[in-house]
């Protein structure tokens, strides 16, 4: 009789491991998608300010991120058919799948907290000289427009301050004419209105294009810092309830 009474108890168990496993993976599968959107809305709709950044690390770690939430998507369905079957080789695959996940993660992890780490010296030595020496020059139209939507979007001048401008390859060409300014500089936007870099005409911000764009930077890799956290707390738990449920499997089905 307690025998009888301690096998019931265990399928009971097991049921509700699986039922936990399902829900977890329902959980997975949904954070795998906002990890892979948070990576595409870096790429596409931040892309401009990408291109006026020394290194490609902030990329990369994009990059990783879709990957890592395409896989996590596809590990949710793996994960799903394994509770399914009770195979220990399928829960053994899901088990591995999760685990490479984590790892992937922890390496975007990495980079992004290193990066974070050297983003405002990197900024300070690279973006005044990209700005100054690169803008409206031929060939460099990809940076020309990440400028000037960079000084719109955040109401800048200037990589630290307007006059930097002044040292400009191209306001000091005949080409700027009578700018002392490019025109994205001005809070209102008229053919060479870059002429007059009076407060009332044009953006001064105390720190500059760099202090803004540090900040934006800054709290981006915030949200795919928390975003991968949140992810890799719902793989530990996967693993959990992967390693009872194989546990509770006796034999493998086949």
């Amino acid at each position: 009789m307690s025998r009888l009474y301690k096998d019931e108890q265990d399928d009971w168990v097991t049921v509700c491991l699986k039922y936990l496993l399902f829900v977890f993976n329902f959980l997975f599968w949904v954070g795998g998608a906002a990890v892979m959107a948070v990576g595409i809305w870096t790429l596409i709709d931040k892309s401009d300010y990408l291109s006026l950044l020394a290194s490609s690390t902030f990329a990369v770690s994009a990059y990783i991120l879709i990957f890592a939430g395409g896989l996590v998507m596809i590990t949710g369905f793996l994960g799903c058919c394994a509770v399914i079957r009770e195979q220990r080789s399928c829960l053994s695959m899901y088990f591995s799948c999760l685990l490479l996940i984590f790892l992937i993660e922890l390496v975007a992890g990495v980079l992004a907290y290193v990066y974070y780490q050297r983003l405002s010296d990197e900024l300070k030595q690279h973006l005044n000289q990209t700005m100054t020496e690169n803008y409206a020059q031929p060939g460099k139209n990809l940076i020309t427009h990440a400028v000037d939507r960079l000084q719109q979007d955040f109401k800048c001048c200037g990589s630290n301050n307007a006059s930097d401008w002044q040292h400009s390859v191209y306001i000091n060409s005949a080409e700027a004419g009578t700018r002392v300014v490019p025109d994205s500089c001005c809070k209102t936007i008229t053919p060479s209105c870059g002429g007059r870099d009076h407060p009332s005409n044009i953006y001064k911000v105390e720190g500059g294009c760099i202090t803004k764009l540090e900040q934006f930077l800054a709290d981006h890799l915030l949200i795919i810092g928390a975003v991968g956290i949140g992810v890799a707390c719902l793989q530990i738990c996967g693993m959990i309830f992967t390693c009872c449920l194989y546990r509770r499997i006796k034999l493998d089905p086949y």
